[in-house]
């Protein structure tokens, strides 16, 4: 037998679509573990509801994403590296966190390391430079250049979020995955992706996109008043919410 495992990356605060991806991974019954590569929270407003989702859960590991480090940054004391419209956002968020969840969201490492039936695996919210922090999102990605940044590596597969849009690259080296945004769609589905790790090092990889009903989530933005909502109503969401207005 084989392990199965599911990767989930960026809810962004999204508790709606982050219960409809559990409960399909829950009704499973084969996945043993999931791993979360960062951005619990941030650009959506169900910070509490996301966090309490996920710490009460004992088969999730987490590494720490750019919106997590940056609401962290806030209830420390220290200046976020977020501006303008973004920063009072994190602002916002940063004063609706509940403070029981603090110890548990600060604990978290950038990075995971694990050996599935002997396979080597990296999770990181993304690509990480020598001195700790994350690159730039390279919106024209590849095979080559992921294999170049990750040269000194000796992982065989490599999970990375962050960039909410689906990476299966398989080199000589290794094989890239992300899964895309859980929380951030055009469209009201929540997505994460499968691996089956075979005894003998094969991977077999299932994306999955959940259906679910987000008419609430998007319409609490306006009543919340969010800070920066219309730009991540448009960017973030395809401006869905305007077929409920």
């Amino acid at each position: 037998m084989g392990t199965n495992i599911a990767v989930i990356a960026d809810i962004h605060g999204n508790s709606a679509a982050l219960k409809a991806v559990l409960d399909n991974i829950d009704r499973d019954k084969q996945i043993e573990h999931i791993y979360c590569l960062g951005d619990l929270v941030g650009i959506g407003h169900e910070t509490n509801e996301v966090l309490e989702m996920l710490f009460s859960r004992t088969d999730i590991s987490f590494v720490k994403g750019n919106h997590d480090e940056e609401v962290l940054s806030i209830i420390d004391g220290k200046e976020p590296n977020s501006v303008g419209e973004e920063r009072e956002h994190h602002r916002w968020i940063a004063s609706k966190l509940d403070e029981k969840f603090i110890p548990k969201l600060s604990s978290i490492a950038m990075k995971q390391e694990k050996i599935i039936n002997g396979k080597n695996f990296l999770f990181v919210h993304y690509h990480i430079e020598k001195k700790g922090k994350f690159l730039s999102i390279d919106n024209q990605p590849t095979i080559d250049k992921l294999d170049e940044f990750y040269k000194t590596s000796n992982a065989d597969v490599i999970c990375f979020g962050h960039h909410h849009i689906v990476h299966h690259f398989k080199s000589k080296e290794r094989l890239y995955l992300n899964p895309s945004s859980l929380g951030c769609n055009h469209k009201p589905y929540a997505s994460y992706v499968k691996l089956y790790i075979g005894k003998k090092g094969q991977i077999d990889v299932s994306f999955i996109e959940v259906p679910y009903d987000n008419k609430d989530f998007l319409l609490s933005y306006e009543k919340l008043n969010v800070p920066a909502r219309d730009f991540i109503l448009k960017f973030f969401h395809g401006e869905q919410h305007l077929q409920y207005i």
